[in-house]
């Protein structure tokens, strides 16, 4: 049965208060998230730039084309809404969309760095590929949109894109798994950065999400 759109508020107003508790947005707190509605062309999304204390009133329906359906954005949201849109038209199975500037992930947007795939929280949720890197272009322009779709086409089955000098997006199946997704991600990229001082991250072995899944599976927590 499809959530209605209360549920879904407060999904995302959730997911929201598990990205500030954990520490992984900016100082700011700038971020921005969306949840695709069934069946349409159509998103629900933040209406601020800011959701640290994001409430369900600041969240607004909009197309895919940025037509707002219900409710009112700020011209700064307004910019965003396409950067949002290309992951649901290139992902069809994508429920959830977050981007925000997590300071350890954004450090290797910024060095134009893909995130080494070398974490085993990565790698117990699907990851096996290194998160690459969108080219920079100004924020929600029509070259940022396409960078962002060129990583997709070239990744078709990582679930982030780094956006190069700049910040981070995260998709899933639904707004919690994206917001956890963050938390692993800054946890990688801490724990990388911290092991280059020591010698340096190593890779896994190439039969390494196999034996994950054998693993979980044994355990149930892999249905």
């Amino acid at each position: 049965m499809a959530l209605s759109y209360s549920a879904l508020r407060e999904q995302m107003v959730d997911a929201a208060r598990l990205l500030a508790q954990t520490g992984v947005l900016s100082r700011s707190g700038h971020g921005n998230m969306s949840v695709r509605l069934p069946g349409k062309d159509l998103m629900l999304i933040t209406s601020i730039s800011h959701i640290a204390h994001l409430q369900p009133e600041q969240l607004v329906v909009v197309n895919f084309d940025g037509e707002v359906i219900e409710g009112a954005l700020d011209p700064t949201t307004r910019e965003i809404i396409g950067m949002h849109a290309c992951v649901y038209r290139e992902r069809q199975h994508v429920q959830a969309v977050i981007h925000t500037h997590s300071p350890r992930v954004t450090s290797f947007a910024l060095a134009n760095q893909p995130l080494p795939c070398v974490y085993e929280a990565m790698l117990r949720f699907g990851i096996v590929e290194d998160i690459p890197v969108a080219d920079w272009a100004p924020r929600g322009s029509e070259a940022s949109v396409n960078n962002i779709v060129k990583q997709l086409r070239a990744h078709p089955l990582v679930p982030a894109v780094l956006l190069g000098n700049h910040g981070l997006l995260s998709f899933s199946q639904d707004i919690q798994a994206a917001a956890q997704l963050i938390v692993i991600m800054e946890e990688a990229a801490e724990m990388t950065l911290d092991a280059r001082s020591i010698g340096g991250e190593k890779p896994f072995p190439a039969d390494a999400l196999e034996r994950e899944r054998q693993h979980m599976q044994r355990y149930g927590s892999l249905s």
